[in-house]
């Protein structure tokens, strides 16, 4: 048993004990073994880095680790181009499209509501999600460190943060996705395009207090889910324009 050298920058080190953030440690590990091995045996799934040096030069996630080497891991770089080095994974998805594990489900719907085509299930197993993110290239989003960690998987988002809110500014800010927005044009209930129609053709699907008060509806025209610009779409219109995260979670995010 020998032992390396690693460190992990910028926001990986959200992933490690506090004693080993922004800091080199050493740390024992078989020479030879691979280094995908070593950086996922201290908690930091795959789908998070996209760049390894290991002294100085830049290797893939099966390159040998020798006794000794001081190795450098940094996070995925989606926004921008780390120039001519070996990268660890493929390439950013051209189309951003997200697939969210089972306990992301506001999240999903708060994407969705952005624009953002976002495939979600209640009961998917992590087989399942796999399958069809891989299917339909699409990013994971987890809080499932051990999920990402799947050799299987090759685009992913370990999301940090509880709040839903809070959790859907982390994933814009996360893929450059600000400049990306077209709100409620998506169905947060089925993902499906919604389109704008005339009062008098959903007037008997609306309660009587929004019937009173309200003159533009859009409907889902998949699951034909009724929208129109309550307190609710007031408060995300807010979130989508300042471009920032709230304070704190609304009553929305219970």
């Amino acid at each position: 048993m020998g032992s390396v050298f690693i460190r992990f920058y910028a926001e990986l080190g959200d992933l490690l004990a506090p004693e080993r953030r922004g800091r080199e440690f050493e740390h024992p590990f078989a020479s030879g073994g691979a280094v995908k091995d070593l950086i996922e045996g201290l908690g930091v799934p795959h789908t998070e880095v996209d760049l390894v040096l290991v002294d100085g030069r830049s290797v893939d996630f099966r390159h040998p680790v020798g006794n000794g080497e001081h190795v450098s891991v940094y996070p995925v770089f989606e926004a921008f181009d780390v120039g001519p080095v070996t990268r660890v994974r493929a390439r950013p998805l051209r189309q951003v499209r997200f697939a969210a594990d089972v306990h992301l489900g506001k999240l999903a719907g708060y994407l969705r509501l952005a624009g953002f085509d976002t495939s979600y299930r209640n009961d998917w197993s992590d087989e399942d999600l796999v399958e069809a993110a891989l299917r339909e290239h699409r990013i994971i989003l987890t809080r499932d460190r051990g999920l990402l960690m799947r050799s299987a998987v090759t685009h992913g988002h370990l999301v940090r943060h509880t709040s839903p809110r809070q959790q859907l500014s982390e994933v814009l800010e996360r893929f450059d996705l600000w400049g990306s927005l077209r709100p409620f044009t998506r169905c947060s209930l089925c993902n499906r395009p919604v389109e704008r129609v005339r009062k008098a053709d959903v007037i008997q699907d609306l309660p009587p207090r929004t019937a009173h008060h309200y003159e533009e509806f859009w409907r889902c025209i998949g699951c034909g889910q009724v929208y129109w610009k309550g307190a609710h779409y007031r408060s995300l219109e807010r979130l989508f324009t300042l471009g920032q995260s709230p304070s704190g979670a609304s009553s929305d995010d219970r």
